[in-house]
């Protein structure tokens, strides 16, 4: 072990020295966001990036030796990114002395397994909680005071309220960013950066201690009001309906311009929280400008704030993070609810491109990730604790995200065309219908076909994705779905298959397997995947009279 450790540092000096060299040149290719139309997508070295990625549980990042008996796995899952927490308490062990030496380790195997990684700063808040400070930080409450409940109790979060709980925040996370331009801003191993960890008060919407209530009692800041003025026709109707109740005043207390309600409080705490990460953010990106984003954790339906994380970057607060952290690229949903869609469609506004860091890991998730990048032009997907993936070289995950690799050129370029579709069915959703190109698609649940072997019980959840590659042509990956095609003027021209085939690509040519053109198309009627099958298919139609 001891040798191991002197490798890492050697080669992390060695890393820093050629890293400052190419960085003090200007040379460097920072990752970046780039707008392609209607869909931001990443860039790294200059390319755009479809994020294939899981999340490690949350103490698997710890330890060298529990996370080097799992690099292997995690790349055999067909993982091409990983993201990984960096926490705070171990890289400041004491004020102003930090200790990379778990982070260069684990920058070093991920080049090793070919992988990309994306850092979790466990900063001041990992959901809600600050279990993740240093203990010079937990033991100092008179220097670092913490959050306090109704009853005046205090919390086991630092307060979102103190200059110096957010200065020594920034201090940290600077010299963390400053660490990994010196170590890979020739490398782009790490290719974004998540800032804090599900952000939002518990079990009160709101804190209360003295210099929370001095900042409720007073007027509402100009900086925000401006912004609402400026954006009131774009504002979420729930943030809307409580300016207006409230006479769309522009000057008041947070209760004389949004009411007396725990919605006042949770817009209240979503602002200080903003403002907090926002600078944070800053004076990391000072040092070395990452793309950067904000967690969420969700609010269930008929819950109210602080019952759930409250003041989070969450849909209905979107326009007050946008106000208060204009230095935060997007905003993120964790997504472990049923209606996932619902989310994924939520999350997707105006100028917030759809990342998604943690989603549940379960017997869909790989449907998630089809349905997720076509359909909401994802860049990227990211199912929590993927080290505990069960089976991974027979799982369907596994499969999914070998045949997603084998076809992101075309992805990208599908989403910055806007022809590519996907789709999640289920017993309650059994089609949809949509329009690609000049063919009208109508995409099936595979057990609406009379001869699949349907499973006892509800009906699976199924799905996939279609792009288009030329007017005729199209490839198709998914599971358990059936396909059928109608010319966009049917009373004039037909539309036929002219052909389906398997296969698989290599060096991004495609190598065709079967021909499809009988009992499996149903002779020539439709393109069907079966459930329980994970498949690439190609089709050409052609259109008769």
């Amino acid at each position: 072990m001891r040798k191991k450790f002197n490798i890492y540092v050697l080669f992390s000096f060695l890393l820093i020295i050629s890293n400052n060299l190419v960085y003090s040149q200007n040379n460097i290719k920072v990752p970046n966001l780039t707008k392609n139309g209607n869909v931001t997508q990443l860039h790294v070295n200059d390319k755009p990036f479809l994020i294939l990625a899981g999340e490690l549980g949350n103490s698997s990042a710890s330890d060298i030796n529990y996370l080097a008996t799992r690099w292997k796995k995690i790349k055999e899952i067909g993982l091409n990114t990983l993201l990984i927490p960096v926490y705070w308490e171990l890289i400041e062990p004491e004020e102003g002395k930090f200790d990379y030496s778990l982070i260069d380790s684990i920058i070093f195997n991920a080049r090793k397994y070919n992988l990309k990684l994306i850092f979790l700063w466990f900063g001041s808040w990992k959901n809600s909680m600050s279990c993740y400070v240093p203990s010079w930080i937990k033991t100092d409450q008179n220097r670092f005071p913490r959050a306090k409940n109704k009853e005046g109790k205090s919390m086991e979060m630092l307060s979102v309220f103190s200059n110096e709980n957010r200065a020594i925040d920034a201090k940290a996370f600077a010299n963390l960013m400053n660490h990994i331009r010196k170590i890979d801003s020739n490398e782009n191993t790490i290719i974004m950066v998540q800032v804090e960890n599900e952000i939002g008060m518990i079990p009160d919407a709101r804190e209360y201690s003295d210099e929370a209530n001095k900042k409720y009692s007073e007027n509402v800041p100009n900086e925000l009001i401006n912004y609402l003025d400026k954006n009131k026709q774009l504002l979420s109707p729930e943030l809307y309906n409580l300016w207006k109740d409230n006479g769309f005043k522009k000057s008041g207390s947070w209760e004389e311009i949004f009411g007396q309600n725990v919605y006042t409080e949770e817009i209240f705490m979503a602002w200080y929280y903003a403002k907090y990460v926002d600078f944070v953010t800053k004076a990391g990106k000072k040092e070395y400008p990452l793309p950067m984003y904000v967690n969420a954790a969700l609010n269930r339906p008929n819950y109210s704030p602080g019952q759930y994380p409250s003041g989070g970057p969450l849909p209905h607060l979107f326009n007050i993070w946008k106000a208060g952290a204009p230095s935060i690229d997007f905003l993120s949903p964790d997504i472990y609810f049923d209606n996932f869609s619902d989310w994924c469609k939520k999350y997707d506004q105006r100028n917030n491109p759809l990342f998604i860091p943690e989603a549940t890991l379960d017997e869909n998730t790989h449907i998630k990730a089809l349905f997720a990048i076509g359909e909401y032009k994802a860049m990227g997907f990211s199912p929590f604790s993927i080290e505990s993936l069960n089976d991974h070289l027979n799982s369907k995950l596994t499969k999914v995200y070998n045949l997603l690799y084998q076809l992101v050129p075309i992805i990208l370029r599908g989403q910055q065309n806007n022809m590519i579709r996907g789709f999640l069915l289920d017993e309650e959703n059994k089609s949809i219908n949509f329009q690609l190109g000049e063919y009208k698609f109508t995409i099936s649940h595979d057990y609406t076909f009379p001869w699949s072997k349907k499973a006892p019980g509800k009906w699976p959840q199924v799905g996939g994705m279609v792009i288009s590659i030329s007017p005729d042509e199209f490839f198709v990956i998914g599971e358990g779905i059936i396909l059928t095609f109608e010319s966009l003027h049917p009373k004039e021209i037909n539309a036929g298959i002219l052909y389906i085939e398997e296969g698989h690509f290599i060096n991004n040519k495609w190598i065709p397997g079967r021909r499809l053109n009988g009992d499996e198309s149903h002779q020539g009627r439709h393109l069907r995947i079966p459930h329980n099958e994970c498949q690439i298919q190609r089709v050409k139609l052609y259109r008769y009279h």
